[in-house]
């Protein structure tokens, strides 16, 4: 994730009909073949969700565990 520059988000689960709310377009990017393992490019807003990992390589389910984040 760190070469790619890319984070990891984490929402609430089973409100998936909810959380559909805030996408305002979706693009299929990669994978178009692989159903649920498709890959989309999401424009969002208002999505209630926690950086899980960084692109510093942080992750913060670690940080609660060893209490360095305290919520």
């Amino acid at each position: 994730m760190q070469a790619q520059g890319s984070i990891y988000l984490a929402t609430f689960g089973g409100a998936g009909a909810y959380l559909s709310q805030c996408i305002k377009s979706s693009e299929l990017v990669a994978l178009d073949t692989a159903r649920s393992e498709a890959m989309f490019r999401l424009e969002i807003e208002d999505f209630p969700v926690v950086v899980v990992n960084d692109v510093l390589g942080q992750d913060y389910y670690e940080a609660v565990k060893n209490k360095l984040f305290v919520p």
